[in-house]
């Protein structure tokens, strides 16, 4: 029986931790981009206890693949498609909810059996045996690969490409209205009820050209279009101090 040594049962609990916290993280949080980044945190404290098991190259997979591609992908489709989280409420499948409840119990059931399995019938033995038959570990992963699971790994890929493409049919969307055009734009501006022009710009006189600064009309009142709405809503704009203007215009022989 392999003797564990106590830095390797702190890396364990340790790493092994952080993964379960990011796994629950993943379940629990309302943002999908955040847990994309439980994600993250998961995968690489399991490519710590990768490397720390004696499989460096599988831990350099782990990190490189999944958590530098596989999930900067997942970041990247999140950020171009957009999720609303009024979306999570739809059942697009009827009894969706029922079934991933039962796959859900199906999976602790197995992963309980396989850890107790672990905890009592086998003898761990470490990977220094299996290393050192094909001369390293990056040998022994290719040689399983290309020989014993060649077929898995081939549907897997394939299976992967299809479950890609069918991610990009899924989130393409028709256009049902051509594009409008700069003129038809334009128009649509000068129609509409709003301002057809482009706003004035706040601070536009002296010693102050702060945002919360409204500009002034020709005839020294302040400009309300000039102000940004939230900073109105809160009530953060800076009163027109009248006795600066009128000394402004002296300085300028009194034009405005």
């Amino acid at each position: 029986m392999t003797e564990v040594n106590l830095g390797e049962e702190i890396v364990f609990w340790f790493s092994g931790g952080l993964a379960v916290l990011g796994a629950l993280g993943l379940i629990l949080s309302r943002k999908a981009v955040h847990s994309a980044l439980w994600v993250a945190l998961t995968m690489i404290n399991l490519a710590v206890l990768y490397v720390a098991n004696s499989a460096p190259f599988l831990g350099m997979v782990q990190v490189v693949v999944y958590t530098g591609a596989v999930m900067m992908l997942f970041l990247f489709v999140l950020m171009v498609v957009g999720v609303d989280s009024s979306d999570s409420l739809i059942e697009t499948l009827k009894g969706q909810r029922l079934v991933a409840i039962v796959l859900a119990v199906g999976l602790a059931i197995l992963l309980v059996a396989g850890i107790g399995a672990g905890l009592t019938d086998v003898v761990p033995v470490g990977l220094d045996e299996a290393n050192g038959v094909d001369g390293g570990n990056v040998q022994g992963i290719a040689r399983l690969l290309f020989t014993d699971y060649l077929v898995a790994f081939e549907v897997t890929s394939a299976l992967l490409i299809t479950a890609a493409l069918g991610a990009m049919v899924l989130a393409h969307r028709e256009r049902w209205l051509p594009r409008a055009s700069q003129e038809e734009l334009s128009k649509a501006r000068f129609i509409g009820a709003g301002h057809p022009g482009n706003l004035p710009s706040s601070g536009t006189y002296a010693r102050h050209n702060a945002v919360d600064t409204p500009a002034l009309l020709p005839d020294g009142s302040p400009s309300a279009q000039s102000i940004p709405g939230p900073l109105v809503a809160r009530g953060d704009v800076r009163p027109v101090d009248h006795h600066e203007v009128e000394q402004i215009e002296s300085l300028g022989g009194g034009s405005k």
